[in-house]
């Protein structure tokens, strides 16, 4: 078989074991993944999630690994309960709205902007813990950070 053929499949296996399973860390991926007769190690089953676009998120007090399209489209109560889980701070800085998370979830956070269907937000970056959302003025950065400050999240300044 072909790597890339591999590959595929092997993604394939991943993405029905997220939709499938609470998966909440990648030795029980990695587990899973080896009795489906893959050979991986963690560094391959790191670098399949992130080609993935895989993020923990919270479900129900739970952590576990989901994919982009299951946090897709304009779900505000999704984005309620990943900004009361993962967010910490909302600033404005000219036209971009400045989002605090804890260490390592500024990407899950990132996610659920980019497939919010914000049309303030022009693009997202992501570091650690802090996410830039630009936006295409002052006005609308200053309107984002009002609509994301009045979701129902809790402990979000």
């Amino acid at each position: 078989m072909h790597m890339s053929e591999y590959r595929e499949r092997r993604h394939r296996a991943i993405a029905d074991l997220i939709r499938s399973n609470a998966l909440a860390s990648q030795d029980e991926l990695a587990e899973r993944l080896t009795g489906l007769g893959f050979a991986v190690t963690q560094a391959t089953v790191s670098r399949d999630l992130d080609q993935l676009g895989a993020v923990k998120v919270r479900r129900g007090g739970q952590v576990s690994y989901a994919l982009p399209d299951q946090l897709r489209g304009s779900d505000v109560p999704r984005l309620a309960a990943i900004f009361r889980d993962w967010v910490r701070s909302i600033d404005l800085a000219a036209n971009l709205v400045v989002i605090k998370t804890p260490p390592g979830s500024a990407h899950l956070v990132g996610v659920a902007l980019d497939h919010g269907d914000l049309p303030e937000i022009v693009g997202t970056i992501c570091g650690d813990d802090t996410i830039f959302a630009a936006c295409v003025g002052v006005a609308e950065a200053r309107e984002l950070a009002t609509r994301l400050r009045a979701l129902p999240a809790g402990h979000v300044q």
